[in-house]
């Protein structure tokens, strides 16, 4: 697959606790991705007012009810398909072509002196805001956004163009997913390499026959413009946002195309927008590597929580080897390949909370039993029990190949793969070798804007010196390249870092409640 989404942080925000408190009693745990609830009704014309409508039932079918003391509305509203951003595609503002975007909003009964909306983008590409806002509404005890902040704001989710429920991408089909999360993550061989370039060729095929010359149309830009319809559609004279990871770029972008209608932009787990294909795949090669040392000290620490201690490093590269020769099956036949152990490992690096979970799943998987790390690559891969997929990852693709001006080629790709293999041993390759899933994309591209984003007001833009996915040198840069960034530094692991610490939520919250901005060079703690 192409550069690693956040997977919603592995909806941490709110879904690790909720899972725990909400649903293990019934013997269940949360979905990756739970089945769509279509936010039905007549979407908006371009610049007319939605008509909101209840849907508890978006609730339900995620967590399978609705937080205490929230209503939950929805609506659609309907966008250019392309702004006129000079993308080359076909469809423009004077075409009449329209894309829908779906949103969700979250409104406490104890709401008072109300702010506006906040509004939320939880990252991939290809993560559901809609989705995100439900499991935000569910308030500290879970994980979620504090009282003091739905008390003063509805919380607005939208799923992106398309992403999920907002004319939704979706032409990879499910065999192809499974063939790519499976394959092998560093193919030494040429024939296994080229069976990885035959794979993404297929899939671009798949998808270019699709969607033509509308592939451009998904790219950043667009959608940060769409995010002013939303703005509009809610009734805030001026945008305040929460992005998380990706979301953070859409949020970037945003600024620099409307610095005059922002309130308070909140970007955490900061992309560095002028890294390109390469730089980016190898920060976050970076990442991840320095992410996998963190959680391997703390396995040696801790042995009597991990039991692949005391080297973690050893025994994941040996589960990988092995899978390469006598992949184990699982019950239903799927057989735990390289790729599908080297998965388990991403998505358990999201957190530090998943951890223990890793140590014991591959722990397991030595044992004869893959269902740990199935059930962890799952949830990254959002795959469901039966073999279907949700949309992330073509969205994920859709959005990601268009935003990128520059693809490299396969011969340098092979290049990079046995470089970074030296530099990053286990999650080098795998980087490198996911480009060619852009590499090998139809279409023209759409670049979003580099630039400041003068006008605008101070933006927060949030690091975690542990983070894998955004590496925390990113936050910086980001804050830097607007011009009017404030850097808050959150000194612990995995992806992003609001609400986690009284720290950090006390700082964020100042500034979406009162505009203060936390005092220059703060760092909160990991605890």
């Amino acid at each position: 697959m192409t550069r690693i989404p956040d997977r919603l942080r592995r909806f941490r925000l709110a879904v690790a606790g909720l899972a725990a408190a909400a649903l293990l009693a019934a013997g269940c745990t949360l979905p990756a991705f739970a089945p769509r609830t279509d936010t039905d009704g007549e979407a908006a014309a371009p610049g007319a007012a939605p008509t909101w409508r209840a849907c508890p039932e978006v609730a339900e079918e995620l967590v399978g009810r609705g937080a205490p003391d929230m209503r939950y509305e929805c609506a659609r509203i309907r966008v250019p398909r392309n702004w006129g951003t000079g993308t080359g595609a076909t469809a423009g503002p004077g075409t009449g072509e329209t894309f829908e975007i779906a949103l969700l909003r979250a409104r406490s009964t104890k709401q008072r002196d109300r702010i506006g909306s906040l509004v939320i983008n939880p990252g991939g590409p290809g993560g559901s805001g809609v989705d995100t806002a439900v499991y935000l509404s569910f308030g500290p005890a879970f994980g979620g956004l504090p009282a003091s902040i739905t008390d003063r704001f509805d919380i607005v989710g939208f799923d992106p163009r398309g992403v999920s429920r907002s004319s939704p991408v979706k032409c990879i089909p499910d065999a192809d997913l499974d063939a790519s999360f499976g394959y092998d993550p560093d193919p030494e061989s040429q024939r296994s390499f080229d069976g990885f370039v035959s794979l993404s060729q297929r899939i671009g095929r798949g998808c270019g026959g699709r969607y033509g010359d509308q592939l451009p149309l998904y790219g950043t830009e667009q959608a940060a413009r769409d995010m002013d319809a939303v703005r509009a559609a809610v009734g805030d004279d001026k945008l305040t946002y929460l992005g998380y990871s990706y979301g953070t770029l859409l949020g970037a972008t945003y600024a620099q195309l409307y610095p005059q209608r922002v309130r308070a932009l909140v970007l955490d787990g900061a992309v560095d927008p002028k890294q390109g294909l390469i730089a980016g795949s190898e920060s976050q090669a970076k990442g991840f590597e320095r992410a996998f040392d963190n959680f391997t000290r703390w396995c040696a620490a801790n042995a009597g929580r991990c039991p692949i201690a005391p080297d973690a490093r050893a025994a994941v590269t040996s589960a990988i080897d092995k899978a390469r020769v006598s992949p184990v099956r699982g019950d239903d036949g799927r057989e735990a390949t390289p790729g599908w152990v080297f998965y388990a490992v991403i998505s358990s690096l999201y957190t530090e909370a998943g951890w223990q979970e890793l140590g014991r799943a591959i722990d397991r998987l030595d044992g004869g039993d893959p269902k740990d790390v199935f059930r962890l690559a799952d949830a990254y891969a959002g795959r469901e029990e039966d073999g279907r997929y949700s949309n992330l990852f073509d969205a994920n693709l859709a959005v990601n190949c268009a935003d990128e001006e520059e693809k490299p080629s396969r011969e340098r790709i092979r290049e990079l793969q046995s470089q970074w293999r030296a530099k990053y041993p286990l999650f080098g390759p795998a980087l490198a070798v996911g480009m060619l899933s852009c590499a090998e994309w139809p279409g023209g591209n759409d670049p979003y804007p580099t630039g400041r984003a003068d006008g605008a007001p101070p933006i927060l833009v949030v690091g975690t010196t542990g983070d894998p996915a955004t590496p925390y040198e990113q936050t910086g840069a980001l804050a830097t390249m607007l011009g009017v960034g404030r850097v808050l530094t959150w000194e612990g692991e995995g992806h992003t870092a609001y609400p986690q610490t009284t720290c950090i939520t006390e700082a964020v919250d100042a500034y979406l409640l009162g505009l203060t901005v936390p005092r220059e060079g703060l760092r909160c703690p990991a605890r």
